[in-house]
């Protein structure tokens, strides 16, 4: 990709856009603000294949930090808060529904690989409610040391995963 090649963006695209997707669908609860985030974060890729260094982390885990960061300034904006939903877009033998199954499914395979329930618990709440790991302490009525191992565990369990599929001793995309 560093070289110009199309077909390393599009085969990063091709693996990680899915999961992606998923989350930012989650988080920001509009299919249209979530392709557009998506976008831009390809986008970033792209125009930054250069300054990605695999010694500070991998390809996946960058990917689903800065979609997050994303999706959550864009709940912030107001003009996001204010937008009306475009439901009349919709054609009309459509029933709207606030869950996209395949969006769901994806979410829920990539939690699954999570190893306990605790873990699924503390992600979903850090990154698809953006909360604090002391909101989070208070909203399960766990202490805070407690939480903060389950989301560690958990990061180390995702990161498993993400290997898995990283090209991380060659530093490169």
């Amino acid at each position: 990709m560093m070289a110009g090649d199309e077909g390393a963006l599009a085969a990063l695209y091709d693996r990680y856009s899915g999961m992606l997707f998923a989350m930012l669908v989650r988080i920001v609860r509009d299919r249209h603000a979530a392709e557009e985030i998506l976008q831009d974060l390809f986008l970033q890729l792209w125009r930054d294949a250069a300054r990605f260094d695999a010694r500070r982390g991998s390809l996946p885990a960058w990917l689903m930090v800065m979609g997050r960061n994303r999706a959550l300034s864009r709940l912030r904006t107001r003009e996001y808060r204010e937008a009306p939903e475009e439901i009349d877009t919709l054609p009309s033998n459509t029933v709207p529904s606030p869950v996209n199954l395949e969006d769901e499914a994806q979410r829920s395979l990539l939690m699954e690989k999570l190893r306990t329930a605790k873990q699924r618990e503390v992600v979903e709440l850090a990154y698809f409610e953006g909360m604090t790991q002391t909101e989070i302490a208070t909203r399960t009525g766990s202490p805070l040391g407690t939480v903060k191992s389950r989301v560690r565990a958990a990061m180390q369990s995702l990161k498993l995963v993400f290997d898995g599929g990283t090209t991380r001793q060659s530093g490169r995309l």
